[in-house]
Formats: structure tokens, sequence, C-alpha cells
């Protein structure tokens, strides 16, 4: 596909791709919550089940809404996109710019300790022990773990980070607490007024915002997970679906599966990867591409990784990260 045709789409077939994934996710996520909290379709297990699950998935396609807004592909207006991400950072608690960040050197630093979106497995001057441990905590934890992860890049004051960006995460920060706080005390007020009784709360109501940052996690992990090549294509594991369950899990989620070809081009919509990867592929005849049909075939082969090989990247000398810092890589 030509890169200049691709992104010069009428607005039409734009809106044709774009809005069902919109639409769904993160609307989905936030306006079918009350209905579950409520016990729509009635108390049986597999009822629950269904709901869980489905809102689990609404808020894990949140995750590739607010990495898509990062990338500035969901808008043609770079200011609606930075709205939205700050939006979707107050929802899941981490700040748009710490995740900008993050996701930049994540981009530039791939594999390599300068990878903070990769760490502890990143950085192999941690211990094989300690990563092997960390893999479960962050799996499990993945709701504490993952804004711990993003905020590194913040807190442990990277020198890469102006002035005036470290100002503007300060204030997405107290912006995110206080919408928090804000959403808390009005929920006790209503609460209060029609009478609920919190011996009444059931554990279920917030199980799908524990499950999906553990699905995102795992997600990372498939992705990244043993992958030794700093590379963008051989250093990532690629999932182009074969099969209907993939293809549509995939297509919701902004085709953050096609993943080398994400990292080849980050500026590409995610509805140009496909191709690209097939283009690629066309261009580099015989070479091993770490390329999957299935989610679960990725998965199979990054599962020996969380004990044999719970890293990414292999140790470089400091003038490779110099050469791959953000500075140095054009995102526009």
């Amino acid at each position: 596909m030509n890169y200049t045709a691709a992104t010069d789409r009428t607005s039409v077939s734009q809106i044709v791709d774009f809005w069902p994934r919109f639409l769904l996710f993160p609307i989905l996520a936030v306006a079918l919550y009350p209905p579950f909290v409520m016990g729509w379709g009635g108390d049986h297990w597999l009822v629950r089940t269904a709901w869980v699950g489905f809102l689990t998935f609404c808020w894990f396609c949140v995750g590739g809404a607010f990495h898509e807004s990062v990338h500035h592909t969901l808008f043609k207006q770079v200011s609606r996109n930075v709205a939205f991400g700050r939006l979707l950072g107050v929802l899941v608690g981490i700040p748009y710019s710490v995740y900008r960040e993050t996701h930049r050197r994540h981009h530039a630093c791939l594999n390599t300790h300068g990878d903070y979106e990769l760490w502890p497995y990143s950085d192999l001057s941690t211990s094989l022990v300690f990563r092997r441990v960390f893999i479960w905590v962050d799996l499990l934890g993945g709701v504490v773990t993952a804004p711990y992860l993003y905020g590194r890049v913040y807190f442990c004051r990277d020198p890469r980070m102006s002035p005036d960006v470290r100002r503007t995460i300060f204030w997405e920060y107290v912006a995110t607490v206080l919408a928090w706080f804000a959403f808390a005390f009005a929920l006790m007020a209503w609460t209060n007024r029609i009478g609920f009784d919190w011996r009444w709360f059931d554990p279920i109501w917030v199980l799908p915002l524990i499950l999906s940052p553990m699905v995102n996690t795992g997600r990372k992990f498939v992705e990244h997970l043993g992958m030794e090549s700093v590379d963008p294509i051989l250093g990532t594991r690629t999932v182009v679906a074969s099969n209907p369950l993939t293809r549509i899990t995939s297509y919701f989620n902004f085709d953050i599966a096609v993943h080398g070809p994400h990292h080849r081009y980050p500026k590409s919509s995610h509805n140009e990867l496909a191709s690209r990867m097939r283009a690629y592929q066309h261009d580099h005849p015989g070479l091993a591409i770490p390329l999957f049909g299935s989610y679960m075939a990725a998965i199979v082969d990054m599962v020996p990784c969380m004990w044999n090989r719970p890293s990414t990247g292999h140790a470089a000398p400091s003038e490779v990260l110099i050469a791959e810092s953000p500075e140095h890589v054009d995102w526009d």
C-alpha cells in the first residue's frame, strides 16, 4: 500500500473504519457499567460471567485507544488526539504525557535498558530471580504495576525529559487525582441519597477493572518477552490474524497485535499495518520474522520465556542507547 495514498483516504472511508471501534471502546466500557452493577440479565453465573468478560474486553480496548491517541493516529488534528488521550489517561489512572514519554522511549530504545515500558525485563542488571518473580506481580497486579511502570519515567527523573514536559506531567497527575476524588465524593453522596447499604457491595463489580490491566500486561508479554533483537520487526512478535476470533479481537483493539510493523512505522494508522507487514515480507524474502497467525500461537511461543528468558534484548553499549534515544526519532 502506498503510504501517502493511505493517509489521504476520504473522510467517509475513515469514518467507516474508525467509528465502530471508537463507539464500542471506550463508550460501551463506561456506559454499560451501571447496567452491569444493577444486575441486568439476572444473577445466573453465566450472565455475570458474560458481563465480566465483555466489560473486561471493553476496558482492555480502552488501552488500545489510549495507545493510538499517543501516536496521534485517531484524529487528524493533534489537539484532538491529545485531548482524548488526556481523558482516557484520567480514566485509567495514567496521565497522557507520562504514557507518551514512556512509550516514545519504548519505540526509541526497544528491548534495551532505556526502554522504561519493558522494565525490569529490559534491564539485565536486575537479577534473573527478580525478573521471574516480577513477571507474576506484573501479570496479576497489572492494575497497580502499570501506573508504576509508566510513572517511572517521571519519578526517576529521566534526564532526557524537558522541564516543560515535567510540568505538564505534574499537572496531569494533579488533575487525575482531583478527578478521582471528585468521582468518589459524588459516588458516596449519591449512594447516601438513595440509601445504599455498602454491605451489599459485590466485589465482582470491580473485576473487569482488575482483569483488563492483567490482559494488557499479557499482551505486552506476548509482543516482547524473550525477544533479543532491537530491530523493530525482528524484536517483536507480530500477529496477523488467520482466523475469525483473532481477526475481530485484533480489529477492535486497533490492530496493535500487528506489532512489528507498528514499531517499524509508528506513524502508520492501525488499518495500514497488515499491508505493511506483507510489503516488508515481500521486500525481505527468507527473513525469519516472528510472525504468527493467532494469539494462541504467539502465546505458546512466549510462555517458556516466562521462566527461561524473562528479559528482552541484550546488554548494549551506551553509545547505542544514545543513538536510539527519543530525540533521534521523528514521530511527527
